[in-house]
C-alpha cells in the first residue's frame, strides 16, 4: 500500500486545490469525507486516504497517510479518519416520469434535504438550474447524507428542460404563492415535474408562465411561506399518497 507522510507532498497539495470549484471542474474530481459517504459513493470512488490499514477499501487505490494530512485535505474541522477522491458523475439523459426541478436554489442544506426527499419519494431525476448550488459543494454533499449517490442529477437551462418535458407529456407543476391552485388539482398525476424556486424569491416569473399548473400549500395565514425543503417534501409526499390510492 502506498504511503504519504508529508503535507507538502505534491499529490496532497493537488488534492487541496479541489476545495475550489474551478479546480474541481478542471480535474473532474471531488472530495468526500467519512465512512458513510465512502460506502455510498462506491460507483464514483477512485481513491481513499486512510490512517489505519484496517479501513482499506477493496477494488480501488488506498493511500496510507497521517492524521495531519487528513486534516489538511478535509473540509471539516474534526474529520473522520478517511477521505475519498471521486470522479464527476456521468452525464445523464433526461429520462423518467418523475422529476424535481430546482430554480436558483443556493442553500446547500435546503438542496441536500430536497435530494434526500426526492430519493425517498422515488423521484427519477433532479435537475439543477445553472445558477443553483454546485453539485460538488462539500456542504451540499454532506447534507444529502449519501442520497446524492442514489439518484440521477443533471444541470441545465430550465427553460429548455421544461420544453422537453412537456414534449414527453410530463406535467410541469410550478410552485407559487400568487395566482396558484390548491394541491388537489395535481392529485393522481403519474408523470410530473415539480418546480421549486429560490429560498427568498421563489420560482422566476418567466418559468411560472411556462408550467402546466401552479400550486401552493395551504398554511396558516399568519405564516407567509414554508421553507423550500419542507414544501418540496410535502408536495412529493402528497403526489405519492394520491398515486397509491
Amino acid at each position: 500500500m502506498k504511503k504519504i507522510t508529508s503535507i507538502t507532498n505534491e499529490y496532497i497539495k493537488e488534492l487541496g486545490k479541489l476545495h475550489e470549484k474551478k479546480y474541481r471542474d478542471q480535474e473532474k474530481k471531488f472530495i468526500i469525507e467519512g465512512y458513510h459517504l465512502i460506502k455510498e459513493a462506491k460507483d464514483v470512488l477512485e481513491t481513499v486516504l486512510i490512517v489505519d490499514e484496517k479501513d482499506e477499501v477493496g477494488g480501488i487505490e488506498n493511500i496510507l497517510v497521517t492524521e495531519e494530512i487528513i486534516n489538511k485535505v478535509a473540509f471539516t474541522k474534526t474529520p473522520q479518519k478517511i477521505i475519498g477522491i471521486c470522479h464527476y458523475f456521468p452525464d445523464h439523459q433526461l429520462t423518467g416520469n418523475k422529476f424535481l426541478l430546482l430554480d436558483h436554489l443556493q442553500d446547500p442544506g435546503n438542496v441536500g434535504t430536497l435530494v434526500r426527499s426526492a430519493v425517498g419519494f422515488n423521484i427519477d431525476m433532479i435537475v439543477f438550474s445553472e445558477d443553483s448550488v454546485d453539485l460538488y459543494n462539500d456542504k451540499f454533499i454532506r447534507a444529502t447524507q449519501g442520497a446524492l449517490f442514489k439518484t440521477n442529477i443533471i444541470t441545465g437551462k430550465l427553460e429548455k428542460i421544461i420544453t422537453k418535458l412537456k414534449e414527453q407529456n410530463v406535467k410541469v407543476i410550478g410552485t407559487s404563492l400568487e395566482s396558484s391552485n390548491d394541491l388537489k388539482v395535481i392529485a393522481g398525476e403519474k408523470a410530473y415535474a415539480i418546480l421549486l424556486g429560490n429560498e427568498a424569491n421563489g420560482v422566476r416569473k418567466e418559468l411560472l408562465q411556462t408550467t402546466d399548473v401552479n400550486v401552493k400549500i395551504a398554511i396558516n395565514p399568519r405564516l407567509e411561506s414554508l421553507n423550500v425543503g419542507v414544501a418540496g417534501g410535502i408536495i412529493m409526499h402528497y403526489l405519492t399518497l394520491k398515486q397509491e390510492k
